[in-house]
C-alpha cells in the first residue's frame, strides 16, 4: 500500500518533465522558425551625424561638459581655471602639501642643475642656456599644466636633436651668435607647434608614433648620446661632428696615441662608477631615492675641489670656465620672423617639438595613472606650447618632461606643480649668486652625468616584451635604433615614423579573417584555429571579417573569402562530404563599410551564384545595415538573408545538419 504513493509522485514528475520538455521544444522551434530580424537604425540629419562624428573624433572627452548648466559668471571662472589650472587646485592647497613638494623641489633642482649644464653642451649651447632653460618652463608650466609629478627642463634626446640638426644649417663655433639666434627660432616653432595641436584637439597624432618605435629610438639616441660623450669623458679635443656609431669610434680610437688625457679619464671614469653605483643603491632601495638624485650635485662639488686644488686644467683637464651670471636676458629680437632660417628653424622646431610632446605626454600619463588622475592630453599640449614660446623669448631651447626627474619628483613625495616652482627657484639662486663656482667644472664630470642620466633610456624589459608580444613592433624597435645609432638621429625618427605608418597600412589593407565553427552543444560559433573542438557545419562556410571594409582593403576581403570558399570545396571534395552550398559572412567586427565594399561584396555575390552558393549576411552592425540598405544590396541578396546571428542563419540554412553537428 505505501508503495501506490511513491508510484503516483513518480507519474505526476514524469508528465510534468514531459509538458516542460514538450514546451521547450516548442519554444526552440519557434525561435528556429522566427529568428530575430537585423535592425535598421533610426535615420539621421545629414547635418546631426555630421556634427557627432566630429565631436567624437575631436572632443571625444566632452571638454565643455563642466560648462553645462552654469551661470555665465560661474563659466568665466571655470574658462580661466582650464587655461590655468593651478586656480583650481590651489584653493585646497594646504601645509602639508606644500611640505612635500619643496622635498620634492629641492631634491629634483639638485638633480637638474648638473644635468641642464652637460645638456647645453649636447645642444652645442653655452652652460647658462641649460639653466636658464629650467627657470622660466617650469614656471609657465606649474601654472598651466595638469600633471602634478612631471618635472621640466632640457632632456637629453631633444638636446642631442636640436644640437644634431642645428649644426647641419650652420657651424655653432664659427657662426656661435646666428647658431643661438636659429636655436630660439626652433624652441619659438616648436611651442607654437605644441599648443597648435592642443588647441585644434590634434593630440591624438602623436599616438601614430608606436611605443615600440619610441621604446627604440630612445635606446638608439641614448648610445648616440654615450658616444658623443667619449670626448669630454677622455679629454679629446679634436672630435668627429657626425653623430653615427663608426664615424665616432673611428675619431676616438684615431686620437688614442695623443688625443687621450689621463687624468681627465681618471676623473670622469671615478665619478662614472660613483654615479652608476649610486643609481644601483636607489633602484634596489627606493628608500634611497635621494641617493642618485644628490650624486650628481656631489659630484660635481668634489671634482669642481678637486680641480681648482691641484690645478688640473693646467695639465690638459678641459674645464667648463665661466658660466654667465643673471637671469634669462630677452631673446624677443633674435628670433628669425623672416629670412632664409625662418624655413629651416620652423623644420628643426617641428620635428623637437613632436618628439618633446610625446616623451612628456607619456611621462605624465604614467604618473597619471600610478596616482589614479586623469591627465588632460590636449591641456597638457597647450602648457608645453606656452612654455616653449615664452621660454624662447627669455633665452631657453626647447624644454619638456624628463623622466629621470620626473621619476626622482614622484619618489620624494610630490604633490602638486609647486616642486617645479621651488625647483625653478633654486635654479634662479643659482644663476644669480652661485655660476661662478662652476668654472673649475671639470668637462669629464658633465660627460659622466650625461652618461650615467641616459642609461635610464635602454628599457630592455620593453624590448623583451615586444619581441615576446609581436613580432612586427620589434622590427620597429629595432629599426629605430639602428636608424639612430647607425646614421643619425633624424634617420632614426624617419624610420620609427615610416615603419609605424607601414604597420598600420597593413592593418588596414590586410585584415585577419577566420573560418568559424560551432562548439559542442552550444550555439556559439568561433575561429576553428582558437578552438580546435569547434565543429565546421557540413555544406555550410562560415567566414568572419575583422575590420571595416573599405577601398583599401576591399578587394583583397573579396579575395580573401573566395579562396576560403576554393580551399573549404577542395576539403570536402577529398572528404566526400557535402559540397558547400551557403557562405555565411560574420559581420559583428564590420564597423563600417563605404562604396568600395558594397561593390565588392556585389562581386562576391556574384561570383558565388556562379558556383551555386548562397551568400548569407549576419548580425552587420547600424552603420553597415544602413549602408546596405541604401545601397539596395540588401535587396539583391534578400532580406531574408541578413540575420542577426550566425547560429539563426545556420539554422535557417540546414537545420537537421545544425542537430546533428
Amino acid at each position: 500500500m505505501a508503495s501506490k504513493p511513491h508510484s503516483n509522485d513518480e507519474e505526476v514528475e514524469t508528465k510534468e518533465m514531459d509538458i516542460r520538455s514538450l514546451s521547450s521544444s516548442r519554444c526552440d522551434l519557434h525561435d528556429m522558425q522566427y529568428p530575430h530580424k537585423v535592425g535598421l537604425p533610426p535615420k539621421q540629419n545629414l547635418f546631426r551625424e555630421f556634427i557627432a562624428t566630429v565631436k567624437e573624433t575631436f572632443f571625444a572627452d566632452d571638454p565643455l561638459r563642466h560648462f553645462k548648466d552654469q551661470p555665465r559668471s560661474r563659466k568665466l571662472i571655470l574658462g580661466v581655471q582650464a587655461i590655468f589650472p593651478i586656480l583650481e587646485w590651489g584653493r585646497s592647497y594646504s601645509w602639508r602639501k606644500f611640505r612635500g613638494d619643496l622635498i620634492a623641489g629641492l631634491t629634483i633642482a639638485s638633480l637638474c642643475i648638473p644635468q641642464d649644464i652637460g645638456y647645453a653642451n649636447l645642444a652645442n649651447l653655452d652652460p647658462q642656456y641649460g639653466l636658464y632653460s629650467s627657470f622660466v618652463p617650469p614656471l609657465i608650466y606649474a601654472f598651466m599644466g595638469s600633471s602634478r609629478d612631471i618635472a621640466i627642463g632640457p632632456v637629453a634626446v631633444v638636446s642631442l636633436l636640436l644640437g644634431t640638426m642645428l649644426s647641419n644649417e650652420i657651424d655653432p663655433k664659427k657662426n656661435e651668435a646666428e647658431y643661438r639666434r636659429l636655436a630660439f627660432t626652433a624652441t619659438f616653432f616648436a611651442g607654437i607647434t605644441q599648443a597648435t595641436l592642443g588647441f585644434l584637439r590634434l593630440g591624438f597624432l602623436i599616438d601614430f608614433l608606436s611605443h615600440a618605435a619610441i621604446v627604440g629610438f630612445m635606446a638608439g639616441a641614448a648610445v648616440t648620446i654615450a658616444l658623443q660623450q667619449l670626448k669630454g669623458l677622455l679629454g679629446i679635443q679634436k672630435f668627429t661632428k657626425k653623430t653615427d656609431i663608426i664615424s665616432v669610434m673611428h675619431s676616438v680610437w684615431g686620437n688614442v696615441d695623443h688625443g687621450w688625457n689621463w687624468q681627465t679619464i681618471l676623473i670622469g671614469v671615478s665619478f662614472l662608477s660613483f654615479l652608476l653605483l649610486a643609481k644601483y643603491i636607489g633602484k634596489k632601495n627606493r628608500k634611497f631615492f635621494w641617493v642618485p638624485a644628490i650624486a650628481p650635485l656631489i659630484s660635481v662639488i668634489l671634482s669642481t675641489f678637486f680641480v681648482y686644488i691641484t690645478h688640473a686644467e693646467k695639465k690638459g683637464v678641459q674645464i667648463v670656465k665661466n658660466i654667465e651670471k643673471g637671469i634669462n636676458p630677452s631673446s624677443v629680437d633674435k628670433i628669425y620672423f623672416s629670412g632664409e632660417y625662418l624655413l629651416k628653424g620652423l623644420k628643426i622646431g617641428v620635428v623637437a617639438g613632436l618628439i618633446a610632446l610625446t616623451e612628456a605626454v607619456a611621462i605624465g600619463r604614467t604618473f597619471a595613472s600610478m596616482k589614479d588622475y586623469q591627465l588632460d592630453g590636449n591641456k597638457e599640449m597647450v602648457a608645453l606650447g606656452a612654455m616653449n614660446v615664452v621660454g624662447s623669448m627669455t633665452s631657453c631651447y626647447v624644454a619638456t618632461g624628463s623622466f629621470s626627474r620626473s621619476a626622482v619628483n614622484y619618489m620624494a613625495g610630490c604633490e602638486t606643480a609647486v616642486s617645479n616652482i621651488i625647483m625653478s627657484c633654486v635654479v634662479f639662486l643659482t644663476l644669480e649668486f652661485i655660476t661662478p663656482l662652476f668654472k673649475y667644472t671639470p668637462n669629464a664630470i658633465l660627460a659622466a652625468i650625461i652618461i650615467s642620466a641616459v642609461v635610464g633610456l635602454f628599457d630592455v624589459p620593453a624590448a623583451i616584451l615586444i619581441w615576446k608580444i609581436d613580432k612586427f613592433d620589434f622590427i620597429a624597435c629595432l629599426g629605430a635604433f639602428l636608424g639612430v645609432v647607425f646614421k643619425t638621429v633624424e634617420i632614426g625618427l624617419l624610420i620609427a615614423v615610416s615603419i609605424s605608418f607601414a604597420k598600420i597600412l597593413l592593418q588596414v589593407t590586410r585584415p585577419r579573417t577566420a573560418i568559424l565553427g560551432k562548439l559542442p552543444r552550444t550555439n556559439v560559433y568561433r575561429n576553428i584555429l582558437q578552438y580546435p573542438e569547434a565543429a565546421k557545419v557540413p555544406g555550410v562556410l562560415i567566414v568572419r571579417v575583422d575590420s571595416a571594409i573599405y577601398f583599401s582593403n576591399s578587394n583583397y576581403v573579396k579575395e580573401r573569402i573566395l579562396r576560403w570558399l576554393i580551399d573549404e570545396e577542395e576539403q570536402v571534395k577529398a572528404a566526400s562530404q557535402p559540397t558547400v552550398q551557403f557562405l555565411i559572412v560574420e559581420m559583428s567586427p564590420v564597423t563600417d563599410i563605404d562604396t568600395s565594399g558594397i561593390h565588392a561584396l556585389e562581386e562576391l555575390h556574384r561570383s558565388l551564384q556562379k558556383k551555386g552558393v548562397e551568400l548569407i549576411l549576419a548580425n552587420p552592425g547600424p552603420v553597415v545595415m544602413d549602408k546596405l540598405q541604401s545601397s539596395k544590396f540588401a535587396n539583391l541578396i534578400g532580406d531574408d538573408k541578413i540575420f542577426l546571428t550566425v547560429a539563426d542563419a545556420v539554422s535557417s540554412c540546414s537545420p537537421k545538419l545544425v542537430e546533428e553537428v
